[in-house]
């Protein structure tokens, strides 16, 4: 009965503060007891490995998670189809479901797995992780597209509301606003296809680094570091190696957006007329944004512009935005069909026979039974970085140090840079500063013969 936040709460400030990773993974354990562990533990504890630089464990608690996922396209029968087919499905509260897992967490899944590889040195792989979030995306839009029509449907012929608006009191503008309404959808991010760009040009494709730095471009319009990184690709793919390493810095900070399960009344049909209940949606959290960095020192020297590229904080809202009408769909059928049992009962104890002491009592325990037990369901991916932006330079290889000026303080690292293209990813959660990057000297010479410019003729 406790909400999801106030059981990661603890685990966050751990890791976060003092009390380091290990007793944040302990919390993260004690509150996911007895053997099965099912797909948001996972992806909790994966995101924790891969802050302590565990990545091999991260990755293995990653595609366990992957496995546990639900498909896109099966999403849509369990969420609308099989839950009204039969009775016994109706009072199946959303929390009480296996977490499926939501579309954009998905696909930052794939993403933090190629971030992973990245961080162990291994492009191959991470390159074979995003292919495989291009193919992801494409399932969901189809899915989802599937998923409306669905929904309307199954809402006309049951008379049932599924706009959000018309929840008296719920607050509206926390996802529907100017910024949430600009993103494409919920699940694409300007990260995921800008980190393909990369590694494709790292691995000497500039055909296939191109349509990803264009879509990232999409995503995120108006920002020159994105423009620069399409405009300029050509000129990048023909240089020599100079001894330079071009580092991406992928800069997050925060955490994504906490769910909360709060009740609203709800006109519900129920037989001849309506019946007003009271119902639980989720509604986001009000967060203090953790604004992204807009700049970063590079050895001391003058500072280097950092573009925001990813609002994960907005994808959860336009996530929660686009996901209400199936919300309001399933909550007004699981509350029409207490209401009509609850109605049900009143009558037989209205007739006066025998049975009317105890269908009185029933009719009482189930109007309280459903305030007491309807909940929204408040599970979310915690750990992901609530901003993210990116900044990228063209260094010498060898030993360097980057600042950043955090609402926590300076915080700076020192880092180990080798090859002609490396990938430095800087997390800010609570007062802490993590570092991924693949620092050993040697071992990226596969990349470099593989990253080497084609001779052209003149």
């Amino acid at each position: 009965m406790h909400g999801y936040d106030n059981s990661m709460r603890g685990t966050l400030d751990q890791a976060g503060g003092s009390g380091g990773m290990a007793s944040a993974i302990r919390g993260l354990d004690a509150a996911n007891p007895g053997p099965f562990k099912d797909l948001l533990y996972h992806l909790e504890l994966g995101m924790l490995l891969r802050l302590d630089g565990r990545y091999e464990e991260s990755q293995k608690s990653w595609k366990t998670a992957a496995e546990q996922a639900q498909p896109a396209e099966q999403s849509i029968e369990d969420d609308v189809v099989n839950l009204l087919k039969g009775a016994s499905s109706y009072v199946v509260n959303d929390r009480l479901r296996a977490y499926p897992g939501y579309d954009y967490e998905k696909v930052m899944l794939l993403t933090h797995i190629a971030l992973n590889y990245l961080a162990m040195g291994d492009f191959g792989q991470a390159r074979v992780a995003i292919k495989q979030t291009h193919e992801l995306e494409a399932l969901i839009a189809e899915a989802r597209s599937k998923e409306v029509a669905e929904v309307e449907e199954k809402a006309k012929k049951r008379g049932a509301r599924t706009s959000f608006k018309e929840l008296n009191g719920y607050p509206v503008e926390t996802i529907d606003n100017p910024e949430v309404n600009a993103l494409k959808n919920g699940y694409q991010s300007a990260l995921s296809h800008y980190l393909a760009g990369f590694v494709y040009e790292a691995l000497g494709e500039p055909g296939l680094a191109a349509p990803g730095y264009r879509l990232a471009n999409e995503l995120q319009p108006n920002q020159p570091l994105l423009e620069e990184a399409l405009r300029d690709l050509d000129r990048r793919a023909g240089a020599r190696d100079d001894g330079l390493t071009d580092v991406l810095f992928v800069i997050g900070s925060g955490t994504a957006p906490a769910l909360q399960s709060r009740q609203f009344r709800l006109p519900v049909p129920a037989g001849k007329g309506l019946a007003v209940v009271v119902a639980s949606f989720p509604v986001m959290a009000a967060t203090g944004l953790s604004r992204p960095w807009s700049q970063l020192a590079f050895d001391g020297g003058p500072a280097l512009a950092a573009a925001p590229i990813t609002s994960i904080d907005l994808m959860a809202r336009r996530r929660l935005s686009d996901d209400m009408p199936g919300i309001m769909l399933r909550t007004s059928v699981r509350a029409g069909t207490r209401a009509l049992l609850q109605a049900g009962l009143q009558q037989g104890g209205d007739r006066g026979d025998r049975h009317a002491a105890a269908a009185g009592i029933a009719a009482l325990a189930i109007a309280a039974g459903s305030i007491l037990t309807e909940k929204a369901d408040e599970r979310t991916w915690r750990t992901l970085p609530s901003e993210i932006s990116i900044a990228r330079a063209r260094v010498p290889s060898g030993v360097h140090t980057v600042t950043l000026l955090t609402p926590e303080g300076v915080r700076s690292a020192r880092l180990d840079l080798s090859g002609r293209y490396a990938v430095v990813d800087l997390r800010l959660l609570r007062s802490q500063l993590f570092v991924s990057a693949f620092s050993a000297r040697g071992a990226s010479e596969t990349l470099e013969q593989k990253s080497q410019p084609r001779e052209t003729s003149k």
